[in-house]
C-alpha cells in the first residue's frame, strides 16, 4: 500500500457511482507512519504522493480529481503549498478550496482531501 492507513475510525477512501471520495491525507510516510519533514513544501509533496497511491490503487490519475479541499495550519504557507500542489496537476485543474485551520492531526502543516471521478 502506497498510502498511510487510517489513524482513526474512518475509511481512507470510499467509492460510489463512479466517484472516489478520499479522506484527508496528512504527510505521513506510509512506510514509517511518521511525518519526516517539517517544511510545507516537503509535507505537501508527501500528501500528494499519498494521494497518488490511492489513485493508483483505483486506476485513476490526478487528471481524474474534480475537487480538492486543502487545510493549512498557517495560511502564510499558501504560496509555497501552491507551488508544490500545482506541479502535480495540469489544466483543467480541479475545483479547490484552501482554508487555514487551527490545528491538524499529528501537528501536520497540511491536509488534503479529494473527490475523483473516472469519466
Amino acid at each position: 500500500m502506497n498510502y498511510p492507513k487510517a489513524i482513526g475510525a474512518y475509511s481512507v477512501y470510499r467509492k460510489a457511482n463512479g466517484f472516489l471520495f478520499a479522506s484527508g491525507q496528512i504527510p505521513l510516510n506510509p512506510a514509517t507512519n511518521t511525518i519526516e519533514t517539517s517544511d510545507i513544501k516537503g509535507q505537501t509533496k508527501q500528501v500528494l504522493e499519498n494521494i497518488k497511491g490511492i489513485l493508483d490503487e483505483n486506476n485513476l490519475g490526478f487528471e481524474d480529481i474534480i475537487k480538492t479541499t486543502c487545510f493549512l495550519a498557517d495560511i502564510a504557507d499558501f504560496k509555497d503549498f501552491n507551488e508544490v500542489y500545482s506541479s502535480f496537476f495540469n489544466a483543467p485543474y480541479p475545483a479547490r478550496s484552501a482554508v487555514a485551520v487551527k490545528d491538524l492531526p499529528k501537528n501536520a502543516k497540511i491536509e488534503i482531501e479529494i473527490i475523483a471521478f473516472k469519466a
